[in-house]
Order: C-alpha cells, then sequence, then structure tokens
C-alpha cells in the first residue's frame, strides 16, 4: 500500500457525491452489501494511488479532492491523459491491471469498494451496473469533447474550457445549476493545468491573467475563483448553453 495512503472512517449519510456516485440508485438493501465491501482511504498530495500495470485490488469512487490520470511512453515521456474529480470512478470491472499511473493532484479521499464482490455485486444488481454504464458513456462523451479542445481551440478556449468543467462540476456536487455567478477552488497549479491542457506555463499564466483583466473570472490568490456570468465563460471556452463539456 501506498505510504501516503490512510484508511479512514466516514459515513455514507455525510457523503457528499451520493446524488451522482455509482451507488446513485441504490435501494436501502443494495446499500447495505456495498457497505460490506467498502473502505474510505486518504492519500496525501502527490502521492501515487496507483502505478500503471499495477494489480487492482480494489474500484473506488473520489469523494473529495482531485487526481490525474498519466500514461508513460517507452521513450520516458509522460502525458495527463485525464482528470479524476469528485464523484469520478476509478478503475473497471474485469480489468485486472491499471492502465495508467494515477497521482493524487491535492489530498484526495476516496470510497473504495474491494474488487471482486463489487464485481459480483454487479451481476446482482442492475441499479449499479446501469449507474456505472451511463457513466462511462458520460466519461467517453467528455473524451471526445477534450480531443476538441486539445485540437482545435486557442490557449484561451483551453483555459476557459478546463474552468468550465470545473465550475460545472462543482455546481453539481453543491445542486446547483451551472448558471449566473460561481464560486469555486480551482484544484490544479497553473503547472498541472499546463500540463492537462498542452501548454507552456508561460501561456496559461498570461491567459488566465487575460481572463481576469478582461472581468471573466476573478481570482482570491492563485485558487479561488469567481465567475460573474457563467454564460461569459462558455463564450470564451467556444460552447455554449446547450452544449460543451460534460460536468
Amino acid at each position: 500500500m501506498n505510504h501516503a495512503a490512510q484508511n479512514i472512517t466516514q459515513e455514507c449519510a455525510d457523503c457528499p457525491i451520493r446524488h451522482r456516485a455509482v451507488c446513485a440508485r441504490c435501494e436501502p438493501d443494495e446499500l447495505t452489501r456495498l457497505e460490506e465491501i467498502k473502505y474510505y482511504r486518504h492519500y496525501d498530495a502527490g502521492s501515487h494511488i496507483l502505478w500503471s500495470g499495477d494489480r487492482m485490488e480494489f474500484v473506488a469512487s473520489v469523494v473529495s479532492g482531485i487526481a490525474t490520470l498519466t500514461q508513460t511512453m517507452e521513450d520516458g515521456r509522460t502525458q495527463m491523459v485525464g482528470l479524476l474529480l469528485p464523484s469520478d470512478f476509478v478503475g473497471r470491472p474485469g480489468r485486472d491491471t491499471s492502465p495508467y499511473d494515477v497521482v493524487a493532484t491535492t489530498d484526495i479521499v476516496m470510497c473504495c469498494f474491494r474488487k471482486r464482490p463489487f464485481e459480483q455485486m454487479m451481476e446482482r444488481t442492475p441499479h449499479i451496473a446501469h449507474r456505472l454504464l451511463e457513466m462511462t458513456l458520460d466519461e467517453l462523451d467528455a473524451a471526445r469533447e477534450w480531443m476538441l479542445v486539445l485540437g482545435r481551440k486557442t490557449a484561451r478556449e483551453k483555459i476557459a474550457s478546463l474552468l468550465t468543467i470545473i465550475a460545472r462540476r462543482d455546481a453539481s456536487l453543491n445542486l446547483r445549476a451551472p448558471k449566473g455567478v460561481l464560486v469555486f477552488d480551482l484544484p490544479l497549479t497553473r503547472e498541472a493545468m499546463a500540463d492537462y491542457l498542452g501548454l507552456t506555463l508561460e501561456t496559461v499564466s498570461r491567459q488566465i491573467s487575460a481572463l481576469k483583466r478582461d472581468g471573466v473570472i476573478e481570482l482570491e490568490g492563485k485558487r479561488h475563483v469567481t465567475v460573474r456570468d457563467f454564460a461569459r465563460l462558455l463564450e470564451e471556452a467556444g460552447d455554449d448553453n446547450d452544449g460543451g463539456m460534460l460536468a
């Protein structure tokens, strides 16, 4: 086990992602069965949750915090290929090993399920299987949208798109509609944003400053973001109110 990982105690009743998690549609008896195979684990920022090729003994939902998915090429070059935000699911039933390095960007809490018992529950519990299918299809849609971000959007649009994703997820977790004024904490450093977006650190800093100067966002420190008009942010991202990046 990662030296920075710690088992912790937490209650389902206090779960901030319950309405979005893989267990969102479970009946009380199904939740009881899940309780028997789950445990919570905390990882410190910067620690590896999984290494590529690791045998996976669990699948999990991100309860709080954020992690990155990274692939390493044969010559040692690495590429960040995804973000794990609260309520995202880690691991694939039926797959024995991790295809990615999973690294905690911030301190992170995960609700883990022992893998084999979870797979058996999926076979007997349509609510879990259907919800996981929905989440997987949402992830596929988001990946396709992200191909557009990386391949066709300008640096400014890339930054605005990433802010849109984070703002939408924060609003969803807080049961709010993504519109009007939105306030959230940016969970990524500018270095991590640059890596994920395929930009230089200087470009990220310059574009964030430009969005701030133009009144699209307000910043308190480097992380606390206020979006005064979410529709304006969508315009900057090259999206609209009816489309754009999935939360």
